[in-house]
């Protein structure tokens, strides 16, 4: 596809970012509030973890839309069971803000713009009724320590007997898909007769705690079978249905479509990475979280590309699951997407694929074969410049917010939790 239509339509197309930076006027979004005018769910992705323009994009977006459009609901690729400590933070104000983002279970989200964005929630929602406040919800069901030490603490009170059921999933509280193979299902089975014990006496516990604090233990027994479920499935099947990225991508949409379906008022905002948010499949023909809710809600469902030209970012690299992350650098590069938007528009802008153009030879570059660069938490050493992904435009989003430069985002310092 010559790169010439793709500046001819985004000549016409393309709508400047006047900034990235939040708290600012928001007249340069209301061509994205035209396109979102009938989503009840915005995806908003991200092609790395650790870049501090995607951030401070976002945030920017998030205040336009809860302003502006209604949205009541931010729901985001972090720890189901921890996001319900940082939920209420932003709708009541407890806990401390930069520790219950540690809790999360990600360093990604450990950072100034994380904490700022959680700032700016807690600031939206303290003079509103109940009702009106934006909750913050978790999709992962990995990272659930906050759902084991409930459930413990819940069965220490109202059925001592019963105590050593959860102990036995102690393993469970800090793993990672796939890092417990068990072909047994020896600890899914321990965690669905749990659930089901907590299911069946949730009358009679209610009665000695209350309705509320049932629920919210059974809740978190749930989070707790899923997360069995998704930790102990073998790591080699890398594609298909049963493969631990579909299932973790399944999980993830489960979470959006209970928000949207339990209130017909609701309208989410999803932050998870491009490849997660894609409407078709990623890595080896995985069905990804954002083709679910396509499938599922239609138009209804907005999913919108961060990508960037060129600059820095964070992510650790090689197989260190520890490690700190660390600064990667990368240019425009000559092949991929970004290269020929970054030469088609200066600067930032934002471009709604599902726009037609009076030239169908210019738009015919939303429907071809294109490679996307694409960078998780981790990243491969030395050739990690070289990691793309394909992507057709119009198939696999329906926006497209491009940064000209990225720079790292700024992590914050370890506290405890």
């Amino acid at each position: 596809m010559a790169p010439d239509n793709i500046a001819r339509w985004l000549t016409e197309h393309a709508r400047p970012l006047g900034t990235l930076t939040p708290g600012g006027p928001h007249e340069d979004l209301e061509p994205l509030g035209d396109a979102l005018r009938d989503a009840r769910i915005v995806g908003l992705g991200e092609s790395t973890h650790g870049t501090r323009e995607f951030f401070r994009l976002k945030h920017r977006i998030m205040e336009f839309l809860v302003r502006e459009a209604g949205f009541t609901t931010f729901a985001m690729e972090a720890s189901e069971s921890a996001a319900r400590a940082l939920d209420a933070y932003v709708r009541h104000g407890t806990g401390d803000p930069a520790r219950l983002i540690t809790r999360l279970g990600f360093w990604t989200w450990r950072t100034e713009e994380m904490l700022d964005l959680i700032e700016w929630l807690r600031a939206h929602n303290r003079t509103l009724p109940e009702d009106r406040r934006v909750r913050f919800v978790g999709m992962d069901p990995q990272r659930c320590a906050d759902s084991f030490e409930a459930v413990a603490a819940f069965l220490r009170q109202v059925a001592p007997e019963r105590a050593e059921d959860v102990r036995e999933l102690a393993v469970l509280a800090q793993a990672r898909p796939a890092s417990h193979p068990d072909p047994e299902q020896a600890l899914l089975r321990r965690a669905e007769a749990l659930a089901g014990f907590l299911a069946d006496h949730r009358e009679k516990f209610a009665r000695r705690t209350t309705a509320d604090a049932a629920d919210e233990v059974l809740e978190h027994a749930r989070i707790l079978l899923r997360a069995a479920d998704l930790v102990t499935r073998p790591p080699g099947m890398r594609s298909g249905e049963d493969s631990v990225f579909a299932v973790r991508d399944r999980y993830m949409a489960d979470a959006v479509a209970r928000l949207v379906d339990d209130s017909p008022e609701a309208r989410v905002i999803v932050w998870a990475h491009n490849g997660h948010l894609t409407k078709g499949t990623y890595g080896d023909g995985v069905p990804a979280l954002g083709s679910r809710l396509r499938e599922r809600y239609g138009d209804g469902y907005y999913a919108l590309a961060l990508l960037f030209g060129k600059g820095s970012f964070l992510a650790r690299r090689g197989h260190d699951l520890q490690g700190p992350p660390l600064r990667n650098r990368i240019g425009t590069g000559l092949r991929p997407l970004e290269a020929r938007l970054a030469g088609a528009v200066p600067g930032d802008f934002y471009a709604d694929l599902r726009a037609t153009g009076p030239s169908s030879e210019a738009a015919q570059w939303l429907r071809a074969p294109l490679m996307q660069r694409t960078f998780g938490a981790h990243v491969p050493r030395f050739v990690y410049r070289f990691h793309v992904a394909p992507l057709v435009p119009a198939e696999d989003y329906d926006g497209i917010a491009f940064v000209a430069r990225s720079t790292c985002s700024r992590l914050l310092p370890p506290v405890a939790t």
